[in-house]
């Protein structure tokens, strides 16, 4: 029980899902979201309220643009890209509080968490396969 306990509390310390992103920038939790993507990704659609940062760029731009005493949540496409592992890396290098969004880009989506482009709004899908999805028989 005890390696149990400590492998799920030390998962649980560096990692964060979408929903619980979403309820804390609701609540007005003080973080900053990294999308560690490319640039071509970052334009066709982002999580708002994030900034657009490449993991190759955190250890020069960091220092200047995020506080260091203010917890970093970085995340990538999807659960099958790393970049937000490696992004994770280069933020704790620095000193930084960091955790994972596991899911990504791609789960906040497909929860049908709120969605931007250099347009505006994207449109919100909610996807049954990731979550419960009220129907009018509900």
């Amino acid at each position: 029980m005890t390696d149990a306990l400590s492998h799920f509390s030390a998962k649980l310390a560096h990692e964060t899902d979408p929903s619980d992103v979403y309820a804390a920038q609701k609540a007005g939790a003080a973080f900053v979201l990294v999308d560690m993507r490319s640039d071509d990704a970052w334009r066709q659609g982002r999580i708002p309220g994030a900034i657009h940062m490449h993991y190759s760029e955190i250890a020069q731009r960091a220092p200047r643009e995020i506080d260091p005493a203010t917890p970093v949540v970085v995340y990538c496409w999807s659960p099958g890209c790393n970049a937000g592992d490696k992004g994770a890396v280069e933020f704790a290098k620095l000193g930084y509080a960091v955790r994972l969004m596991i899911g990504g880009y791609e789960y906040w989506a497909r929860e049908g968490q709120p969605l931007e482009n250099d347009e505006g709004p994207l449109p919100r899908i909610f996807d049954p396969l990731t979550m419960y999805v009220r129907t009018d028989a509900d």
